[in-house]
């Protein structure tokens, strides 16, 4: 008896096994379906329920990975196997990898969608059985349902472990492509409906796209078409067990085409805000075709719907996209995670361009504020501290750099960063090594007072506004921040001063702990310029020196530029600090006077001598600037015999001067001053504007037309090493 069961057995077993195969390798016939049913009925009836199964599966599994799995890699080897250099032309083929992906998943879909119809055959057998042993139910039951999750789970198994390392890369490419297309033929169709408009994506039109991508409706544009096959593409993939490889390609493909946007439309043009129009056509493109995907997927799950998952009851309803409405769970983590990205994305691009950026400050102040946005988003301000720290040490704090450029540069920086973090606190950071850098150069106190008193607005090209020095401009900085600090503290009252409170937030970890949130309130440019000095007593001796050099050359009297500039500089130094440099232009404005009263009287006594006058030089040619010598910082004379009709003329200045001013006397610093000189050759004359000594050089070729350097020298008291010095002026002059 058991002897017959065991036969019986083998016989069912031979019998499954041979359906089994003409079943699997039937060509899509499916035939011998009705003749399994009753075999495995049997088989179940003699318990081996779960070997059916195994032994279908195991079938299924050998036949999927020696056909359809074989077949479908084949379509990719020739680019697997390829070389580098030959992959990137099968890159820039029309129609790669579109083509040939359609072709090898139309295939491999196809054998898949007939061996779940073998399962399902399978399935039907057990389930009849099932039907009829009610007694055994729950375990047929158990059988059966579990058939179609583990064939799934097969195909994904066979197909991932025979994944080339390539194919990733082949869907890459392949969608990257189709974003392209997509852009190109998005773009092109919102740029048409907004011709007129200046800046692009501004328009809330983007509900022209929707309709034109909408897949399931009735309108089909190219858009819809393209997003439709991508949709196919996509779902094929899913099928087959490619879910996390086809997002992670597609995404990548999404950013590498905002990465290339950004880098589009920031460039290196840094007058012209970039952030809003980047927001734009995000909302424009990548997720107008995230949506039709998604929708086309059977993903976009509505952000109100309760099978979204648990939400925080804080947590705000997100606002109506341009041509979506509200979107869904899916779209709104896509929104963030782009926008994140190309916040960061330009951050960096403008990071490494910043020391540019500071160059062309206040020009390039739109991709200051892009950037201070992208910080305040993405909270990364130690990468500009690093970077910019980095590029100045490499391109700014060399020997090559001038001083005046050095400080140009640090004025800019010092705007620039005001402008992204009024606290002053990265500031801080950056500025600190180029404050230690000009402590070590000898002219660092020269070229400040030059920057501040020049007129050139603190700008290395002297653009500034005229008349202006940055001194006047620092100025107006102060009274403009002064005027919003009072109306600022006018204007709180007791509920907004708690709100005030209320959103206090500490210093970033990049603060210096030394100094307090008080000190870091307002950026003190010049008190920064005055720190790198040491104290303001050497910066104001410093300009002490250079006011006496300016006034002692200035040709004439008009000083209304440095009693300016002399007024600002008592704001911030206090007028004790300015007092000498007070009675200097005093000086000025007396010997201007003086100059005038004397001429007069010295013209009055020639007309009453008859003769004299064509006798002697002019009176009226002479301007003496007359100094108070305990207030002016020590001047450096050099003996000099200036010409006999010129010491003349000096002397009889200093006659009228001692009459006036009893009993004051002048003592003159004949190598100080200008002479205004104009010398005739045959046929030509030239005007020249010279110090003394080389005027009187110059005169005594008057009197004798050649002189040896000996007795030239002896003529006019200097020695004869400066006097070859000085002579060489005017051979270069071609005298």
């Amino acid at each position: 008896m058991e002897r017959d069961d065991a036969d019986g057995s083998l016989d069912s077993w031979a019998q499954f096994c041979s359906l089994s195969n003409e079943l699997l390798g039937g060509d899509g016939d499916l035939s011998a379906g009705p003749r399994l049913a009753p075999v495995v009925a049997d088989l179940c009836t003699r318990g081996l329920a779960t070997l059916v199964r195994d032994y279908f599966l195991h079938s299924l599994e050998e036949t999927f990975r020696n056909n359809a799995v074989k077949k479908f890699w084949q379509h990719f080897h020739p680019y697997c196997s390829a070389s580098a250099v030959d992959r990137m032309k099968f890159c820039v083929k029309e129609h790669w990898p579109d083509e040939i992906l359609s072709r090898a998943l139309e295939d491999i879909c196809l054998e898949k969608s007939y061996q779940e119809k073998c399962v399902f055959v399978l399935v039907h057998a057990l389930q009849s059985y099932e039907d009829r042993t009610a007694k055994r139910k729950l375990k047929a039951v158990d059988c059966s349902s579990s058939l179609m999750p583990r064939y799934q789970l097969m195909v994904s198994s066979v197909l991932l472990t025979t994944l080339p390392l390539s194919f990733p890369e082949i869907l890459n490419v392949y969608f990257k492509k189709k974003l392209e297309e997509l852009n190109v033929i998005m773009a092109g169709s919102y740029e048409s409906d907004q011709l007129g408009n200046h800046e692009p994506f501004e328009s809330n039109n983007a509900s022209d796209w929707h309709c034109g991508m909408d897949i399931d409706g009735q309108e089909v544009s190219e858009s819809s078409f393209l997003v439709k096959n991508i949709g196919k593409v996509v779902r094929d993939l899913r099928c087959l067990g490619f879910t996390s490889v086809t997002e992670d390609a597609y995404s990548s493909a999404i950013i590498w085409l905002l990465k290339s946007k950004v880098y589009e439309l920031a460039g290196d043009d840094y007058r012209v805000p970039v952030l809003r129009c980047v927001k734009k056509w995000i909302q424009a493109v990548p997720l107008q075709f995230l949506h039709a995907l998604l929708t086309y997927l059977g993903d976009s799950v509505d952000y109100d719907s309760g099978s979204s998952g648990l939400k925080s009851p804080l947590a705000s309803r997100p606002s109506s996209f341009p041509g979506i409405g509200v979107p869904s769970e899916a779209l709104v983590r896509w929104h963030m995670r782009l926008e994140y990205f190309a916040y960061e994305t330009l951050q960096d691009l403008r990071i490494g361009k910043l020391f540019e950026i500071i160059v062309d400050y206040p020009e390039s102040s739109p991709a200051i504020e892009d950037l201070k946005l992208c910080l305040e988003y993405t909270g990364q301000h130690s990468k500009l501290v690093d970077s910019f720290i980095s590029s100045l040490k490499y391109r700014l704090l060399t020997a090559g750099a001038s001083t005046n450029d050095i400080l140009h540069q640090y004025v800019s920086t010092i705007k620039a960063l005001r402008t992204i973090d009024p606290t002053g606190v990265f500031l801080e950071a950056v500025g600190e090594p180029i404050r230690d850098y000009l402590r070590g150069r000898k002219d660092t106190i020269k070229c400040i007072v030059t920057m501040l008193t020049d007129g050139s607005g603190g700008n290395a090209s002297g653009t500034g506004n005229a008349g202006d020095n940055l001194l006047e401009e620092l100025n107006r900085d102060a009274e403009t921040q002064e005027n919003a600090d009072y109306d600022n503290h006018a204007n709180v009252d007791e509920k907004q001063a708690w709100l005030n409170s209320e959103s206090w937030e500490p210093d970033p970890v990049e603060a210096d702990p030394l100094k307090g949130s008080r000190n870091r309130r307002k950026v003190d440019i010049l008190g920064l310029m005055v720190s790198i000095i040491g104290s303001k007593d050497q910066l104001v001796n410093e300009y002490r020196v250079m006011l006496a050099e300016k006034l002692l050359n200035k040709a004439d009297f008009e000083i209304d530029s440095d009693i300016r500039t002399l007024e600002l500089l008592k704001i911030h130094f206090g007028e004790s600090s300015m007092q000498k440099c007070e009675i200097m232009l005093n000086d000025l404005i007396d010997s201007k006077r003086t100059n005038s009263n004397i001429k007069t009287s010295l013209l009055k006594t020639s007309q009453t001598v008859p003769g004299k006058e064509e006798a002697e030089i002019s009176h009226d040619i002479l301007d003496a600037t007359i100094i108070s010598s305990n207030f002016w910082p020590p001047i450096q004379t050099e003996d000099l015999v200036v010409p006999a009709s010129v010491d003349q003329l000096l002397s009889d200045y200093a006659k009228r001067f001692h009459q006036i001013k009893t009993p004051r006397k002048l003592l003159w610093k004949k190598n100080l001053g200008t002479v205004k000189l104009e010398l005739e050759f045959e046929g030509r004359s030239m005007q020249f504007t010279v110090a003394p000594v080389h005027a009187a050089i110059i005169m005594h070729f008057q009197e004798k037309s050649s002189w040896t350097s000996k007795t030239l020298a002896t003529e006019i008291g200097i020695p004869m090493d400066s006097l070859n010095r000085r002579i060489s002026f005017w051979t270069s002059k071609h005298v």
